[in-house]
This record gives C-alpha cells, structure tokens and sequence, in this order.
C-alpha cells in the first residue's frame, strides 16, 4: 500500500481517537455533574422529611406528609418520587447527616446500597474504597456480597484481595453510565426502553402491544418497562395493562430462551409487589404472563399471586387472549423479524 494513504490512514485514525476521547470526556463530566445535583437535592429532600416527621414516618402524621409528598411530586415532576423512594432520601440523611461528607464521585444507586450496610465502620470503609477505586454499582454490590471489608481485614495478600473485582467484575462501559434510569428520571427525560431490550425482543414486545390492544377485551395501555426498585435493586416489567373489565392489572414479561423456574419466581415477585403496593381499592389481584420465545415454539405460563384460587384463573380466561392466540402472535412476529 502507498505510504501517503497509509500515513492518511493513521492521521484519520489519531483524529477519530481524539474526537472520541473528547466525546466521552465531555459525557463523564455531564453525568457526574447530574450526579451530584441529584444525589445533593436528594439528600436535602431527605433532610426536609426528617425535620418534619421526626424519627418515626411511619407514624400517622408521617404516613400521610409522604403520601402528600408523593402525589404532588410525582404529579409535577414525573417518576422518581415514590413514597418508597422518598423513604430512602430520608435514611439517607439519617444515614449521612453531614452532607460535606458525600462523594461526589458516588451516584444514588451507589448510596442506596451503603445505607443498608448496618456496621458504621465498614460502611466507611465501602463508602471511602468506592470513590476511590471508582467501583460501579454492580462492583460494590459484589463487594459487600462477598464481604469484601472483613476479608480484606483478615488476608495477609491485601492486594490479591482488592485486584479479584477487576476480573470478576470488570467496569462498566461508559456509554451506560448516562442511562442510569435515576438519572433519567431527575432529568424528566423519558429512558430509551431500547436499552434494556434486545432487537428481538423489543419487535416482540412492540408487536405483543398492539396486539393486545387490539383484542379489545378490556385492555387498557399502562406502562412498558415498568421500574421499580427493592433494596436497590431495579427490577423492570416488559409490559403493565390494566383490564378495566376484570378490575386488575395484567403484567406481561418475555424471555426469548427457554422458562426457568427463576423466570417464574421472578414474576410472583412482580405480582406480589403489585398486590401489595399498587392495588387499588376494589381492585382484584393481578395476574403476571411469562411469554417464553424458543426458537421452534412458544410457551406460556401463567403465575397467580400467592393465596389466589382457581374461580380468579376462570374468570381471566374468558377475557386475556388464549394460549394458542399468544403462541401465533410469537411466532409470526419471530418469523417476520428473521427475514
């Protein structure tokens, strides 16, 4: 090859790796900066709670300020401001009650999991290791899992010990970094459901939505990728209807591999969460779908919330489409998205 074009090669290459350096250079600044701002506003929110309720917001007074709270919050500013997630803005004030404390390099999701951590000192110690060795979510979560403080207490290879996380848990990329669904949802910026799909299984959730729409038996839109979080950890829900027919939410999740029983489990937990925390008054139990797409057949199973019985399945039969029904839907829109 001649050595002009080569040399045109390499400087196109060297301008593309700056442009790119500058690129995520200018994204790291942007996410933190929100980063802090959320995580100080949070803490100032979780400050406000406490002086007003006191040490108990369970309390009647404290029950009904964060139910306030929450539906004046939620209705101006969009997702976010559960009375759950309020909840935690509150422990994490009384957890760090000092906000000159906070690490800036540290995002909410980071501090939701410190706050569970019961032993002040090992919350330090996480607290301190993780702006300073820069650990994601994921790699603190590991850390605290595998009791990384007192096994770092105990070892004579200190180093051994702390190097292990990069290899059982390598950083995230950055690009997601500014996905973070808190972050999103602080911004009032609507998240990408994209990020959490693959192709073919967000052709199926698209196609499924429509679908069921068009049955017309009572199905009513309410959300895709459903968040909600559990001890900071977030848990998302392909699809939630509410059948103003049956009185009930109906939760939909695919899987394009073969069911497991974790599959299952998890959606009895979505189910369960719904029961408890979204129910209305005078609503029924709702019913979770697991749709399941192989590659030469679709299965579908049903999971009811716990203590449920069988004249609740035969009344959700006569109204949610049939097994079969679901089955050709999966397959045609798998069959349309391969060719």
């Amino acid at each position: 090859m001649d050595d002009h074009i080569i040399t045109m090669q390499q400087t196109t290459e060297r301008t593309y790796s700056a442009i790119r350096a500058s690129v995520i250079s200018a994204q790291n600044k942007v996410y933190s900066a929100v980063n802090s701002a959320m995580v100080l506003a949070y803490h100032e929110i979780g400050e406000q709670i406490y002086k007003a309720c006191g040490e108990n917001d369970r309390a009647e007074y404290g029950a009904s300020l964060l139910q306030f709270l929450s539906e004046k919050l939620t209705a101006e500013f969009g997702q976010g401001y559960t009375i759950a997630n309020l909840r935690n803005m509150r422990q994490f004030y009384m957890t760090f009650p000092n906000r000159y404390t906070l690490c800036s390099e540290l995002s909410w999701s980071h501090y939701r999991l410190l706050m569970r951590i019961a032993d002040s000192d090992a919350r330090s110690f996480y607290t301190e290791e993780c702006a300073r060795s820069a650990w994601s979510v994921r790699q603190l979560e590991r850390q605290i899992h595998t009791m990384y403080y007192q096994r770092i207490l105990a070892s004579r290879d200190k180093t051994a010990v702390a190097a292990e996380i990069q290899q059982t848990e390598p950083k995230a990329e950055y690009e997601k970094a500014i996905k973070d669904p808190y972050v999103m949802e602080f911004l009032q910026i609507k998240p990408d459901t994209h990020v959490y799909e693959s192709d073919i299984e967000q052709a199926l959730i698209d196609h499924l939505q429509q679908f069921l729409l068009e049955l017309g038996r009572g199905f009513s839109f309410v959300s895709r990728q459903k968040r909600f979080t559990l001890d900071g950890q977030d848990f998302f829900i392909d699809l939630v209807f509410y059948n103003y027919i049956l009185k009930c939410f109906v939760l939909f999740d695919l899987k394009t591999g073969e069911l497991t029983h974790q599959d299952i489990g998890q959606m009895q937990m979505y189910v369960n969460y719904y029961t408890r925390e979204l129910m209305n008054e005078g609503d029924m139990p709702p019913i979770g779908i697991i749709l399941c797409a192989e590659k030469n057949d679709a299965v579908v199973r049903y999971t009811l919330p716990e203590n449920n019985n069988q004249v609740f399945a035969s009344k959700y039969l006569t109204y949610l489409p049939t097994e079969d029904e679901l089955k050709r839907e999966l397959r045609l829109e798998e069959f349309h998205k391969i060719d």
